[in-house]
Order: C-alpha cells, then sequence, then structure tokens
C-alpha cells in the first residue's frame, strides 16, 4: 500500500511540472484579412454613407443636409427612368441568353464530327474584353458603313439606326450582351446536361415520345437548378453592367440608354455632384442586395428533379 501511494505521489507531482497547452490563437492570422477587409470595402461604403447625407460639389466645401439628397432622388424622373432601363435592360440580357445558351448547350451535347473544336469556337466571345467588343459593335451598328445593315440589304430590309435612334438603343445593347454571354450560359447548362441519367430517354422513346415531350419533361425539371445558377450569375453582372453600354453609347441617345450606373457616372464626374452621386450609390447597393438576396431565395427553392419527377 505503501508503494502505491508513493507512484501516485510521484505521478502527481510530475503532472504538476509540465507546462500547462495553451489554447491555439488563430488572431494574429486574421487580423491581416480583417485590416484588407476594412480598407478596401467597410471604408469606402461608409465614406460613401458619409457623402451622401452631405451636400458636395466637387471643388467646392462639403455641408451636412441629412436626408434631402435620398428625398431629391425620389423626386427626379431622370433617376425612375434610368431606373426602368436598368430594369429592361437586365430582363433583356437574361433571357435573351438563357434561350440562346440552352439551344446551343443541347446542340452541343449531342455527337457530331469536331464538336470539341466547335465549343471552343462557341466560347470565345465570352473571353474578349467588353471595350473592344463594344469598339467592334459599333462599327458594325453604323448606319452607313456597317456590316449589319449590309447583311440586312442582301435579304431585301432596309437599314437600321441600331443604337442611334431612341427605339432601338437597348435591344441593340442586349444584342451584344446576348452574343458575348451566351456560351456562358451553355458551359452552365451543359454541366447539367452531362449529369442527367441516360436511361428515363429511352424508356420515353420505348412509349412513343417525341423531342419536344422529352424536353419539357424530363430535360428541362433535371436541369433547372443549373439554369437558376446561370440566371443568378447573368442576372447580377447585367445589372451593374457599365462598359459597354458607356463605351458604345455612354447613355445616348439622350438618355434613352441611360442605366442607373451611366447615371451615377455621369452625375459624380461629369457634373461633380459627389453627394448626390453616392446617394444613387447607396440606392443602387441597395438594390443589388435586394436582386441578388430574391435570386438566391429563388434558387434554394429550386430542387433537383429526376426523371419520375421527385
Amino acid at each position: 500500500m505503501a508503494s502505491v501511494s508513493i507512484e501516485e505521489t510521484r505521478a502527481v507531482t510530475e503532472g504538476r511540472r509540465k507546462p500547462k497547452r495553451l489554447a491555439p490563437n488563430y488572431w494574429p492570422f486574421v487580423v491581416p484579412a480583417l485590416i484588407v477587409i476594412a480598407a478596401v470595402i467597410v471604408f469606402p461604403w461608409v465614406f460613401t454613407l458619409w457623402m451622401s447625407v452631405n451636400k458636395w460639389t466637387l471643388g467646392q466645401s462639403q455641408s451636412f443636409i441629412g436626408w434631402d439628397n435620398y428625398v431629391r432622388l425620389a423626386t427626379d424622373a431622370r433617376f425612375w427612368e434610368s431606373l426602368w432601363h436598368t430594369v429592361l435592360y437586365t430582363v433583356l440580357s437574361v433571357v435573351g441568353p438563357l434561350i440562346f445558351g440552352t439551344l446551343a448547350a443541347l446542340i452541343f451535347d449531342a455527337n457530331f464530327p469536331l464538336r470539341g473544336f466547335l465549343r471552343g469556337v462557341f466560347v470565345m466571345p465570352m473571353m474578349a474584353t467588353p471595350v473592344a467588343v463594344a469598339l467592334v459593335w459599333t462599327m458594325m451598328f453604323h448606319p452607313q458603313l456597317g456590316v449589319l445593315n449590309y447583311l440586312l440589304s442582301l435579304v431585301g430590309i432596309g437599314p437600321q439606326e441600331w443604337i442611334y435612334n431612341q427605339n432601338s438603343v437597348i435591344p441593340s445593347l442586349v444584342l451584344v450582351e446576348v452574343w458575348q454571354w451566351t456560351p456562358l450560359v451553355m458551359l452552365i447548362v451543359l454541366g447539367g446536361l452531362a449529369s442527367v441519367p441516360r436511361e428515363p430517354y429511352e424508356s420515353a422513346e420505348i412509349d412513343g415520345a417525341n423531342a419536344w415531350q422529352k424536353f419539357r419533361y424530363l430535360t428541362l425539371p433535371m436541369i433547372s437548378p443549373f439554369l437558376m445558377i446561370a440566371v443568378i450569375i447573368r442576372g447580377i453582372d447585367a445589372i451593374k453592367s457599365f462598359d459597354i453600354i458607356y463605351a458604345m453609347t455612354q447613355g445616348g441617345p439622350g438618355t434613352a440608354s441611360e442605366t442607373i450606373n451611366i447615371y451615377l457616372y455621369n452625375t459624380a464626374f461629369s457634373y461633380y455632384d459627389i453627394g448626390y452621386g453616392s446617394a444613387m450609390a447607396v440606392v443602387f447597393f441597395i438594390l443589388i442586395v435586394a436582386l441578388s438576396f430574391i435570386l438566391l431565395m429563388m434558387r434554394q427553392h429550386t430542387r433537383w428533379t429526376d426523371a419520375e419527377g421527385h
């Protein structure tokens, strides 16, 4: 019994001599990232909020005016017009690539010669820089020298004014968006088609289903989550589009293609009304966050569907 007590005492003594292991401290690794986030994201937005409640014209002293800039936005007809242009441009820039991208994915999902090469050629517009795309399409849209009007003349259609007419400028800009971003939707939908099982199609063929019925009741439900992903990506990208519109029309003719981004830029950097432009930027940011939230909620409610509808 005495020997057991000595061993127990020795174990306790040795345990006391061992240094205590401290919990790992990760803050030295986190703090640099927090500093970068605060400098790059938090501070600019706090500064923008501060500017939005001030009357500040570049080169002059600023003065606090509270919510006056936001009240001015509510009664600004040009702002509401730019909001309508933004909504119209965004909807068309999502629907167009979604339709043509899905159609292209169905075509390239089939087996035919040179399929890989043609896929590579098809995605090339997506790799071009927006400003270069805008310059090329501006030349193509020229009423007298543009190649598009020449092609239309070959089939007996008269020359169009394209981006030089108030009624056709937004559809013309959307045509550029469709040309450049249809390949992105095609790649997303191709990923969905690659995961679709082939057995349901074999059963549908035995039952006499035609191509439309197979697409409507088999393909479309099974690739709907991928279509939703394409809608989210294109929607967020289209609503904040600036470079192509500014390079091609700068919001013209007049204000026919002036989206919120263009109006914001003109207000802040052409008219030097920094305070009012900052208020517009805050409202625009809220709209983007709201759209992103709605799209993500729709994505959460999009369920993976198998061939039996489960």
